[in-house]
């Protein structure tokens, strides 16, 4: 071989070499670039979760008054589940499950943290049949919550907002949120909704500062100082919880919507224990719950602003139903029947929507039955995280709802041996299918409702469905014996003539008392008993 050949053939050599070695790194590349696209996909998370609202205080849920476009926006751009559940009819019992995936029958704490229990019930001399079991006060230390499992893969978490799921150390700080801003061991917005309020994870800046605004406001700088890497953000608003209060701008708007509207002659009618209102037309009411749709404007626009909304989850819900009896009487959750506190479907259906940007076709509305605990595995599964079947007992994944596939069917549980302060009887619930069975524990009956031919619960069956009772009664039981669930007890000093003389005071003097106090707020000089237009201030 010549030197000349020589010299061509180590070119050659010295080319594929190069090709070689380019192919391999641009190969790797490759790979890299893959690695890091996948890593980028890995979806934020935002949930935002309202305390007291109801399945029709929206705009797109069926509300001619109250104003929520920015809420309305999530719905109309994602998901609605027409069946969607609380865990619970109230406060503490519903965030738990939304946080450990569990019914309050398993995790223990059925009632809102702080309630009074067993002999010490008593002291709100109501002089009820029996009296409530005792319950956990406390996320329970062995569980893993949902922003645990987030935070273990890779997720930068953050709260806002209500917390009411014990004290130190079951606080955000300790339960997987690496950052806290107002969430807390009390359940209400102490000092109301306007700055200066009084809470120790919240510290007053601005007098007059509308408390909405300030936990969106929060929400929008972890967004802003974490967009570059996968976050969970949970905004657990305090509204729409009493005491309610609004602007006097808000208040005039939504009085001057009611009387164009037409104000009728009555808005309450007596429900088995308690008055319950039937009219959407209470105007402070309606202008925090459109304080609280403006906050969830905010945090939309910072998504958009920032570029990341279409690889943002967004989830929107309730932790129960509207307050119609007790409490601040607010609003109505018609035509469902009953309300925060109440065992029928106006206690425990919410608004329920999950917007999942980055999945074509995926369906406008679903009519799967779903409860609060289906969210911990179901943004589990979205964010790529292996699932937790021991932790996530009694909730399933939906995603394959968003793929149009289907989930197995399944028995929903609720469990609540307490009395309500809205009215409230101690039962337990379980919905398989289409029935809807309730267990009621001061004297052992039971009712049966057809939901797809009575979702109002205004035809009770049970009388009719001898066999379906006993077979729902059955598998109720059941499940509650598995999961150690607590029962009330019958209190020997129950009265029932003092019954009698306590239900007539309320037909005759509480309906009527409250009857002049919505008429009073509907007026043009009304004037609210505080400096920022509050009302009544509750009892969790």
């Amino acid at each position: 071989m010549t030197k000349s050949k020589n010299s061509l053939f180590y070119l050659l050599k010295k080319v594929n070499f190069f090709c070689i070695v380019s192919m391999l790194i641009i190969g790797c590349k490759s790979e890299v670039s893959k690695e890091i696209k996948e890593e980028k996909v890995k979806p934020n998370i935002v949930f935002i979760l309202a305390d007291d609202l109801g399945a029709h205080d929206l705009s797109i849920s069926g509300s001619n008054y109250y104003e929520t476009p920015n809420i309305d926006k999530i719905a109309k751009e994602g998901t609605i589940f027409t069946q969607g559940y609380a865990g619970s009819r109230v406060c503490s019992p519903s965030r738990a499950t939304i946080m450990l995936g569990k019914s309050p029958a398993r995790h223990g704490i059925t009632d809102w943290i702080g309630a009074a229990s067993g002999e010490n019930w008593r002291k709100h001399k109501r002089n009820d049949k029996l009296l409530p079991p005792e319950y956990v006060h406390a996320l329970p230390a062995a569980d893993t919550t949902l922003a645990e499992a987030l935070k273990a893969g890779g997720y930068s978490t953050f709260f806002a907002g209500k917390w009411h799921l014990g004290e130190e150390p079951s606080n955000p700080e300790n339960s997987g949120f690496d950052i806290n801003k107002g969430g807390w061991d009390v359940g209400s917005p102490k000092g109301g909704y306007f700055s200066p309020w009084k809470n120790p994870k919240l510290p007053n800046e601005e007098p007059g500062e509308n408390l909405s605004m300030r936990l969106a406001k929060e929400t929008n700088k972890f967004i802003e100082s974490n967009k570059s890497k996968p976050f969970f953000a949970m905004l657990s608003f305090y509204a729409v919880h009493s005491p309610i209060q609004t602007s006097e701008e808000k208040w005039k708007k939504y009085r001057e919507k009611a009387v164009a509207q037409g104000i009728k002659e009555s808005g309450f009618e007596m429900e088995r224990v308690l008055p319950i209102r039937t009219q959407q037309d209470n105007p402070v009411y309606a202008g925090l719950v459109e304080q609280m749709d403006d906050a969830v404007g905010a945090v939309l626009d910072k998504l958009k602003e920032l570029g990341i909304e279409d690889n943002t989850i967004i989830v929107f819900t309730s932790d129960n139903g509207g307050v119609a009896s007790g409490d601040a009487f607010s609003t109505s959750n018609l035509p469902l029947r009953g309300g925060k506190g109440y065992q029928w479907e106006g206690g425990i259906r919410e608004p329920y929507f999950i917007k999942v940007p980055f999945i074509e076709n995926a369906p406008k509305e679903i009519g799967t039955p779903v409860t609060a605990a289906d969210f911990f595995p179901t943004l589990i599964d979205f964010a790529g995280l292996n699932p937790m079947p021991n932790q996530t007992k009694d909730g399933v994944s939906l995603k394959p709802l968003f793929e149009n596939g289907k989930i197995s069917e399944r028995p929903l549980f609720w469990h609540y041996p307490h009395y309500g302060n809205q009215g409230g009887e101690p039962s337990s619930i379980i919905r398989k299918g289409n029935f809807k069975l309730i267990h009621y524990y001061e004297d052992g009956r039971n009712e049966l409702y057809d939901l797809s031919e009575d979702p109002n619960e205004q035809n009770d069956i049970s009388a009719e469905e001898k066999e379906r009772v006993s077979l729902l009664e059955n598998e109720l039981m059941m499940y509650l014996k598995s999961t150690n669930a607590k029962i009330p007890t019958k209190d020997p000093k129950y009265d029932p003539e003092l019954a009698k003389e306590i239900h007539k005071n309320r037909v005759e003097v509480l309906m009527p008392r409250l009857e002049k106090e919505r008429k009073e707020m509907l007026s043009k000089d009304y004037q609210p008993n505080e400096t920022w237009w509050d009302s009544k201030i509750t009892k969790d």
